[in-house]
């Protein structure tokens, strides 16, 4: 599709959880899925003028609905500003030096005096009825591989509680999350298609963990998408966390704009086919008034001055990728464990390094996949050293974690390398009674037969020099 012929204007919207406790109280942040509640407590909420004296067309989408909201907690992770029973403390200093580093990060202007606002919010996730949000930073940008995207805004702001049950009448939220910081980034329109959507928010993301104050892992980092072709009203897509989904979705979106005659500018939730629902109307300013329970906060020049702006970890990936000879893709995926590699590649010397980056991201990764079982570090530890003797092949790694999901005894003699003369004999013996098989197949008589146990690579290339492919 020629997204320049139907005026494809996009933006992206990032909010990454900040590693600290919560915004404006001590409280950790942390979500206890696990743990009892031991709070409970019910609201009705009910909506109020923004700053211009009107109400916002979101918010009344959300009051018609008439709903009830149950909210459960746990003491070690909520206090009474969670229960909205107290005014916001002073602001984390930590997630307010974060959010300035990061604004920083890309070459954005800090706002001399920041003032939080409270951004009116009724569908239940914040139990004041608002978001306390502050902006930080204005006209950044980001290089790409499509030319600068601008940063419009970087805010700083509380995370919304977690929806855990909802029905026609009722939702219920666990309090948890409500509060933890959250940084948000806004991007301009000028995204030049789906594809350079998703590098926009890899890089987004990239930044975001060179600063390593921030979260990781599922639900702590999510991306919504602002689009609108041929002048037409703006759609805001919402619940992103796959970079992967991206380009499809807005494809799909387009599609279906495409067969519209007419609509309202909106917001839609992304669902798990990468098709879209509508959730709201597109919330607009008047859902904006000022927080009267904080201070304004003044940025001053010394502030600034004493944030260390940390390298980006493409720049850290280019070093790893130069100093250990390994590929690209490789290196930027271990350089947030730089240091641990650092370590095994120091103490396993007779192991390439790529077998090393393998052994510590991809192989617990796919013992969790095949046999559900979780290794541990000190277990890869083991394997490797096992690997590093010679006492066993690089094949019998991920067999000796397929042995310990199985709880089998584990004796180092059923992976005991086989030595390169019996792989030959073996070979010559199956061609003697099977003269046709073609090298993959040989290959796959012999892997089943001594599996763990051979070198793959290794024995391939013995394959081809008695069967010239």
């Amino acid at each position: 599709m020629d997204y320049k012929s139907i005026n494809f204007k996009c933006g992206i919207e990032c909010h990454q959880q900040l590693e600290t406790h919560k915004l404006f109280c001590k409280c950790q942040s942390i979500v206890n899925d696990a743990s009892k509640p031991d709070i409970f407590f019910e609201r009705k909420l009910h909506i109020s003028a923004g700053e211009l004296g009107t109400k916002d067309i979101a918010a009344l989408h959300e009051i018609k609905k008439g709903k009830t909201f149950f909210y459960e907690a746990c003491s070690i992770s909520s206090c009474l500003l969670e229960l909205d029973q107290e005014p916001p403390r002073e602001v984390n200093q930590d997630a307010l030096k974060a959010s300035l580093e990061i604004s920083l990060l890309l070459n954005a202007k800090i706002i001399p005096n920041i003032q939080f606002m409270r951004k009116v919010v009724l569908d239940g996730s914040n139990v004041s009825g608002f978001q306390r949000t502050a902006l930080v930073a204005t006209d950044g940008y980001i290089e790409t591989s499509k030319g600068k995207v601008g940063i419009d805004v970087i805010c700083l702001e509380e995370e919304a509680a977690k929806k855990i049950n909802e029905d026609s009448n009722s939702t219920t939220y666990r309090l948890d999350r409500l509060g933890i910081p959250l940084v948000e980034i806004a991007t301009g329109s000028s995204i030049k298609d789906p594809d350079h959507a998703k590098e926009v928010a890899g890089i987004i993301g990239m930044i975001l963990r060179s600063t390593g104050k921030v979260k990781r892992g599922i639900g702590s980092i999510r991306q919504d998408i602002n689009l609108s072709i041929q002048n037409k009203p703006r759609i805001e897509l919402k619940g992103f966390q796959d970079l992967r989904s991206i380009p499809k979705v807005i494809e799909n979106e387009i599609s279906r704009i495409l067969s519209l005659k007419e609509y309202q500018s909106e917001v839609r939730r992304v669902n798990q086919d990468l098709t879209t629902t509508f959730l709201r109307p597109m919330p607009g300013s008047s859902r904006m008034y000022p927080e009267t329970d904080h201070k304004t906060i003044t940025i001053t020049k010394e502030m600034l001055n004493k944030i260390k702006i940390p390298e980006l970890l493409t720049h850290k990936a280019m070093k790893l990728e130069k100093e250990f000879k390994i590929n690209p893709d490789l290196a930027l995926g271990m350089v947030e464990d730089e240091d641990y590699f650092r370590l095994l590649a120091d103490r396993f010397k007779n192991i390439q390094p790529s077998i090393i980056i393998h052994s510590i991201v991809e192989l617990p990764k796919e013992a969790k996949s095949r046999f559900n079982y979780s290794a541990s570090n000190d277990e890869i530890e083991s394997i490797l050293e096992l690997l590093n003797e010679n006492k066993i092949t690089k094949d019998a790694m991920i067999k000796i974690l397929e042995d310990k999901s199985l709880g089998k005894e584990l004796s180092i003699k059923n992976y005991r390398p086989v030595d390169d003369s019996t792989i030959k004999e073996e070979i010559k013996n199956i061609m003697a009674s099977n003269k046709h098989l073609s090298p993959n197949a040989l290959m796959g008589i012999i892997m089943s037969k001594y599996k763990g146990k051979i070198d793959g690579k290794k024995t391939m290339e013995y394959i081809k020099k008695f069967i010239p492919v």
